[in-house]
């Protein structure tokens, strides 16, 4: 099926690896005009080396409103507009509520909300001028589903989800969607170094299987960054044009909230 991607421009943030990278080749791949950013720019070019397609890549550090509005204006006058955003940047604090001072908590309020606001107000004059202005926040299971070893990463991504439905309420009127994709476990980087640094004698597909059966992962693995690309390619397409505010679950069952 054809997402109907050609001819338009999407700001991808974190594209450097994971999610946003395979996100950004999926969408290269259906016919979009990508401007990925990262932290690091030298290692976005490298990862992107090769890619098909029409691409803009720029060092960015999402939580710089300066450095956001730069990058968006650049790529905008580069591609003649913007149609879509994939918000993507994001860590994982591993700590519980008694080792989490109160600098992380705020880092990770700030990281998981004004990587978000920033984007989405540099781009919004111009994706209010597309027909088919869109934007994907990359969330996780944990909005919904705490987890105490990971207290302030759990609630500011229930900050998020929060924030994601009332931009999704406000734009509305404007023609633009806003919606989620909430990650379970997926096989990336930290989890490859997890495995190596653990010294099991399994390979990964084992050590991964289990670390599926002990998070309870119905499907009984992890999930793939292309599926994840998948799912937010899916909600950001003109295709899903009747879809606003959704949260949609990529995480092989794992959630269990209703």
């Amino acid at each position: 099926m054809d997402l109907g991607f050609t001819g338009r421009t999407v700001v991808v943030t974190g594209a450097s690896s994971g999610v946003g990278l395979a996100a950004t080749r999926m969408l290269l791949a259906e016919g979009a005009r990508v401007a990925a950013c990262a932290r690091d720019g030298d290692r976005l070019d490298r990862a992107l080396d090769g890619a098909e397609g029409e691409l803009h890549t720029a060092g960015c550090d999402v939580l710089d409103e300066i450095s956001v509005g730069e990058f968006v204006e650049q790529a905008a006058e580069r591609f003649g507009g913007v149609d879509g955003v994939v918000n993507n940047a994001g860590r994982s604090l591993m700590a519980g509520i008694a080792e989490t001072d109160a600098q992380q908590w705020r880092d990770e309020l700030d990281l998981k909300l004004f990587s978000v606001l920033h984007v989405v107000r540099a781009a919004l004059p111009w994706l209010r001028r597309s027909d088919a202005g869109a934007v994907v926040n990359v969330n996780a299971v944990l909005a919904r589903q705490p987890e105490s070893r990971l207290a302030a990463t759990s609630a500011a991504r229930a900050a998020l989800l929060n924030l994601t439905k009332t931009l999704a309420a406000d734009l509305a009127a404007d023609a633009v969607r806003v919606n989620s994709v909430c990650l379970g476990l997926i096989d990336t980087g930290q989890w490859r170094r997890r495995y190596e640094s653990s010294e099991s004698t399994s390979d990964f597909a084992a050590w991964s299987a289990e670390l599926a059966a002990d998070r309870g992962i119905p499907l009984g693995r992890l999930g793939t960054a292309d599926e994840v690309a998948y799912a937010i390619a899916s909600l950001l397409s003109p295709r899903a044009s009747y879809i606003t505010g959704s949260s949609l679950d990529v995480g092989g069952g794992i959630a269990r909230h209703v």
